[in-house]
């Protein structure tokens, strides 16, 4: 079983900087990098670009050269059946051209008239080719092909994979910036309303108010604490939730513990940190798109697919000719009178078959840019819609802003006039209460504004490389 560390708060001091003496703060950008090359499914990501090259070494392996030899024999009661030895030493080349070299040597009683050959041996070099069916497009040459195709593929696959994992990890911490800030806001109001109460149980004391107003006060820090409690188990789920985030090397787990906080002044950095610094709409360019891209180089292989299968439509016509000679040693004794030569012509008569995986073939190609027509569009007007949002959001956070500090005066003026005898505990819970309510959707905007940030970094689909 893995080991849940739990001294975290060490772990973040190498990493964060100490705000005060009993906290400590997770910087966005460095959060991000620790997810980046520490989370498994990140790891993930970069195990990618190795199938891609591993697929691409395996294809590039039909061109490699081969020794073969065959050997059988055969001897009862005293007689040499035959020995027969056959090796040959092939190298393929790109265009269906092979190059061979063989040796052949045979004896016994009951050898084949055929395989006469001398006795030490008859040596044999010549040229293999398909000048129909594989000429200009076969199986090795498309695979290779396709395994190129497949490791940039790869690589953009790369990039989509590290960006979704880090746009969760993005949305992970702003819950928990949310989070936080709330349960600051009712840790903050509810020191007030004992405050007030104090103040409210010496004025009764004193005949200064009715005694019913302490229990309006008191009543006023229930409610406080309860909702200080419900934003506490809010706070407690949204750590365990970024903790999902938080790994080590060797693929150690580790929990946010409750010392550590977020980066209050997130709005100055998010950009930065994601790489959307500053980009107008019309700076955008869906060329490098990584997921547009995926799809194109799936294209590229669907195109060589097409083109392989449109080539066995042609006949097989296999022709060799191979010069031979008993003394290799002597470069002129490979005459042209001396050769063994062959072909093979082959064609079914309706090509069904062929036919059939041709058509196979262009219609995947057709689905596929069909589905890359599709994704261009949906990525144009989604990054479009974001831009929307965030224009939106930034005319929210000054509105908020405004309605936050209308509330905060209303309710300062009314503890002043309180002070004065001129107002009543209810009235003053009751601006406290629209100020809560105000607070806490600043936050939410401030949330929604950073996760609009966040889908725009998903929609293009970035990965970050100052992370």
């Amino acid at each position: 079983m893995r080991k849940i560390i739990f001294l975290f708060y060490f772990f973040v001091g190498l990493l964060a900087n100490a705000q005060n003496t009993d906290s400590i703060q997770l910087n966005f950008r460095e959060y991000l990098g620790y997810v980046k090359k520490y989370h498994p499914i990140a790891k993930q990501a970069e195990m990618v670009l190795s199938v891609g090259q591993a697929n691409l070494m395996k294809a590039r392996g039909g061109f490699d050269p081969k020794v073969a030899v065959d050997y059988s024999t055969k001897e009862f009661k005293g007689t040499e059946y035959y020995d027969l030895l056959n090796t040959t030493f092939k190298i393929p080349t790109w265009y269906g051209i092979e190059f061979k070299g063989n040796f052949e040597q045979y004896s016994g009683e009951y050898v084949n008239a055929e395989r006469n050959v001398p006795v030490d041996g008859l040596y044999s070099a010549g040229v293999s080719l398909s000048l129909g069916r594989g000429s200009w497009m076969n199986d090795r040459m498309a695979t290779v092909k396709k395994a190129k195709f497949f490791r940039e593929q790869s690589n953009a696959d790369r990039d989509l994979l590290i960006n979704q994992i880090l746009f969760d990890a993005s949305l992970a911490y702003f819950n928990w910036l949310q989070a936080y800030r709330n349960s600051q806001v009712f840790n903050d109001f509810l020191k007030n309303a004992k405050v007030r109460l104090k103040g409210v149980g010496r004025s009764a004391a004193a005949g200064e108010v009715a005694a019913i107003d302490t229990v309006e006060a008191k009543i006023a820090v229930q409610n406080r604490a309860l909702e200080m409690e419900q934003a506490k188990v809010s706070l407690q789920n949204a750590r365990l939730e970024l903790s999902n985030y938080l790994w080590m090397g060797d693929n150690i787990p580790m929990e946010l513990q409750p010392q550590v906080i977020p980066d209050l002044s997130l709005d100055t950095e998010i950009d930065q940190s994601l790489e959307i610094l500053g980009k107008p709409l019309d700076s955008f360019s869906l060329e490098n798109h990584p997921k547009l891209k995926s799809l194109g180089y799936k294209i590229d292989g669907l195109v060589v697919d097409k083109r392989l299968k449109t080539n066995k439509l042609l006949p097989r016509i296999d022709v060799e000719y191979n010069f031979i000679s008993d003394s290799p040693d002597s470069f002129d004794s490979f005459e042209t009178q001396n050769y063994k030569g062959g072909l093979n012509f082959e064609l079914p008569l309706f090509l069904r078959k062929e036919r059939g995986d041709l058509k196979l073939a262009k219609l995947k190609l057709r689905d596929a840019e069909f589905e890359l027509d599709n994704a261009e569009v949906q990525i144009q007007n989604k990054i479009v819609a974001i831009y929307n949002e965030l224009d939106s959001f930034e005319n929210q956070n000054v509105l908020i802003d405004e309605i936050v500090s209308g509330y905060a005066a209303l309710l300062a003026a009314e503890e002043r006039k309180f002070s004065f005898g001129e107002s009543s505990l209810f009235l003053i819970n009751s601006r406290e209460s629209k100020l809560i309510d105000a607070v806490l959707k600043q936050n939410q905007v401030e949330n929604k504004y950073f996760t609009a940030k966040a889908k725009l970094f998903n929609s293009l689909a970035v990965n970050p490389q100052n992370l």
